[in-house]
């Protein structure tokens, strides 16, 4: 029984690992690229959601939703990219800060000014619904096995994208060094506007999927944010194979921490001990994770640059 619950638990952690390397894997382009430091990343993985959500049930089908509403996020980051965040990229971090974090003030209000203050129902798509058997006698949920799956081709083509595209050249060039591609003639304007719009299609698409396991609701997206920086800073600012790494092993040490901590202290102390200190270690885990890394490698894990 305890290889079985080990197995469940690092599917577990895999499956959550993927979702935030969705949500890192923009934040990290964005940051390394164009030195922009956008807390409103969250709200986008707020608004894809929503999206998802609303045009599901109006749809009827999980699937029709799904990549309507990557499009629609992408549209809206894009947007937002062009109309205000473009005016922030000479400015300083704090001001970057301060700006970004105001987005999450209105983008919380507007959101429950067209949805309301209560939470939406996205429901699993019925070909998703039940378990499967990962191994004899060892049943997985359906669609979280869906959502492995989905991670790890996100993970697969962003990779072909990054380093085997003409494309990918450009953000690469971009990230290691700003001046030197504009004075080669990229188009930085547009290149960072695609950047931002690809980053919000893969905010939708996390909460496209994580949607059917967690509530859809205003504020949802400000306490994912706090792990997807930290997925960052582990993996190296602008590097996706460092966001893959970082989130996997965020994924991981969450995961495990909050299943096998509190039972691990209750072997050697009394419960109601055990039961407190246990959570609390756990949700520190991550970032005694990061402080870790951060003494070895000040840089992280696979820097972009140096």
């Amino acid at each position: 029984m305890s290889g079985l619950l080990l197995l469940e638990q690092g599917l577990n952690g895999l499956q959550f690992g993927l979702m935030l390397f969705l949500l890192a894997a923009g934040l990290t382009l964005v940051f390394g690229i164009m030195d922009m430091i956008n807390l409103a990343h969250g709200s986008l993985y707020m608004i894809g959601a929503y999206l998802m959500a609303t045009i599901a049930q109006a749809s009827g089908s999980f699937w029709v939703a799904l990549p309507l509403a990557l499009v629609c996020t992408a549209l809206i980051g894009m947007a937002l990219e062009v109309a205000l965040l473009r005016r922030l990229y000479e400015r300083d971090h704090l001001s970057q800060v301060l700006a970004t974090f105001a987005l999450i003030l209105i983008a919380d209000e507007l959101t429950r000014m067209i949805w309301g203050p209560q939470a939406l129902l996205l429901n699993v798509p019925p070909a998703l619904a039940g378990s499967i058997e990962i191994i004899p006698g060892a049943p997985y949920p359906k669609f979280r096995a869906f959502i492995i799956v989905v991670g790890l081709a996100v993970a697969a083509a962003l990779y072909w994208l990054i380093v085997k595209t003409r494309v990918g050249a450009l953000v690469r060039a971009g990230a290691s060094n700003r001046e030197m591609a504009l004075a080669l003639g990229v188009d930085v304007k547009l290149l960072f506007t695609l950047v931002f719009g690809l980053g919000a299609a893969l905010c939708a698409l996390a909460g496209a999927m994580l949607g059917p396991l967690l509530a859809v609701q205003v504020g949802m997206g400000e306490n994912v944010l706090i792990q997807a920086f930290v997925v960052v800073v582990i993996g190296g600012i602008g590097s996706i194979r460092g966001a893959l790494v970082g989130a996997l092993l965020v994924g991981m040490v969450d995961t495990f921490g909050r299943a096998f901590l509190p039972a691990i202290f209750r072997s050697f102390m009394p419960n109601t001990i055990a039961d407190a200190l246990g959570p609390t270690l756990a949700a520190m885990a991550v970032f005694i994770l990061m402080a870790a890394v951060l003494y070895w490698r000040p840089t992280g894990l696979f820097p972009a640059r140096g």
